[in-house]
């Protein structure tokens, strides 16, 4: 490992490569994720900023760039500015999508935990970014809702491909997560997830809210009627026209492992001490393999 790298390791910014190779951290652009690689251009931290900014803002960003085109149940947004103050990444904690996700892994109440549900870099960031970002937005998130003890956030390790096979998502295990020292716990539960042609994921959490008539049915509808499913017929029932729409090929369905899962206490030193002390018993981190080192790198330049 070269002098730079040792020095950004010692201060927390990135995560040495045991293998002697470089680690690749995900980026994005227009909805098209890659990974960059060290080339030793260096990072610093004078040149970026850290703040809070609006959902509008988030939203923008987020549904932009994230190969999901999607947002989440925001309650803290914070934005990464760059040299010349353009917004370079976002990170959105969230509301969980299930309610008994943060006692689960980290044994305190559902209104005590937020989701990192969105973690977004623009490829142009310097290598080293998200873990100086990540730092700065657990920051802000403790000092606008003191009462959070925890953060949960997951890793898609599946690749994602759209109907002719086009590679849309490579997947990645949460390699900047475990730079800013994740507590890794594990795989998530295994579900079928309901793709689109274009290799979009249509979340599980908008086919409940439908089948259950939940807040947010009819933008839920709307989306897969956008997609070219039939309106559902006035007097039909949200779960019976739902099946219907997943019977009908619009939507492949695939089988998912589970998503990798990661934690992190809030608070002073002892504090996050205790807290981690209920979180589930930590698990060995997984690797990123050499497939993801070779789809889509960035050399830094």
């Amino acid at each position: 490992m070269h002098m730079q790298s040792k020095l950004q390791v010692a201060r927390g910014l990135c995560a040495p490569a045991s293998s002697g190779k470089p680690i690749p951290t995900q980026r994005w652009r227009d909805g098209k994720s890659s990974f960059r690689v060290d080339r030793d251009e260096g990072f610093r931290k004078g040149d970026f900023a850290v703040d809070l900014i609006t959902e509008g803002v988030a939203r923008k960003f987020v549904e932009a760039h994230h190969y999901s085109r999607s947002f989440v149940a925001s309650v803290v947004r914070v934005g990464l500015f760059g040299p010349k103050a353009e917004l370079m990444g976002v990170a959105v904690f969230s509301v969980p999508m299930n309610q008994r996700v943060i006692p689960k892994y980290c044994s305190v109440p559902p209104s005590e935990g937020l989701e990192l549900g969105r973690l977004v870099l623009l490829d142009a960031a310097p290598y080293c970014s998200e873990t100086y970002f990540l730092g700065r937005a657990f920051d802000l998130l403790k000092k606008v809702k003191p009462a959070m003890k925890a953060v949960v956030s997951y890793s898609d390790p599946v690749p994602r491909r759209d109907e002719d096979g086009g590679l849309t998502m490579p997947g990645h295990v949460g390699i900047c997560y475990q730079a800013f020292n994740g507590r890794y716990l594990g795989r998530g539960t295994p579900r079928t997830h309901h793709v689109t042609a274009s290799g979009r994921v249509v979340s599980p959490r908008s086919l409940s809210k439908i089948r259950l008539l939940e807040s947010g049915h009819e933008a839920a509808e709307r989306a897969l009627v956008h997609l070219g499913a039939p309106a559902r017929p006035f007097g039909q029932e949200p779960a019976q026209w739902l099946d219907g729409v997943l019977r009908s090929g619009l939507l492949r369905p695939v089988k998912h492992p589970g998503n990798h899962v990661y934690a992190w206490p809030l608070g002073r030193t002892g504090e996050k001490a205790i807290v981690m002390s209920g979180f589930q018993p930590p698990q060995p981190y997984p690797k990123q393999s050499d497939s993801h080192r070779r789809v889509a790198l960035i050399p830094s330049t």
